[in-house]
């Protein structure tokens, strides 16, 4: 892969690892407000709970993804970036462009989500 190339990929990661970041503190700060609400009574201690469960769950997704993109910004410390960590053919462009993040080409990725269903 030229330069170039990994280092527009790189930026790609990069805004997007920001923008997962300032979303999971703004949800950690609304379910902290949600948390800091006096509820009056049952039923609106029920819908705290749930607002707050549901603003922390959204941001699972998000935390994972966080976790690829921090792997894949890894591959390109060591070279290994846009190299499928399977079979160590290259991944696609097409593919990279659609999910920087992605260890796996799309043979591998069918491959690994066919055995886990």
């Amino acid at each position: 892969m030229k330069k170039k190339e990994q280092e527009a990929y790189k930026q790609k990661l990069v805004a997007r690892r920001n923008e997962i970041v300032r979303k999971l503190s703004n949800f950690r700060d609304e379910s902290k407000e949600v948390e800091t609400d006096i509820a009056q009574d049952l039923a609106d201690k029920a819908e705290s709970s749930y607002t707050k469960e549901f603003l922390l769950s959204l941001s699972d997704v998000e935390r994972d993804q966080l976790f690829l993109i921090d792997s894949a910004l890894r591959q390109m410390e060591r070279g290994e970036f846009g190299h499928c960590q399977m079979c160590q053919k290259e991944i696609s462009k097409k593919r990279l462009n659609a999910l920087p993040w992605t260890s796996l080409c799309i043979e591998c990725q069918e491959k690994a989500e066919s055995e886990t269903s």
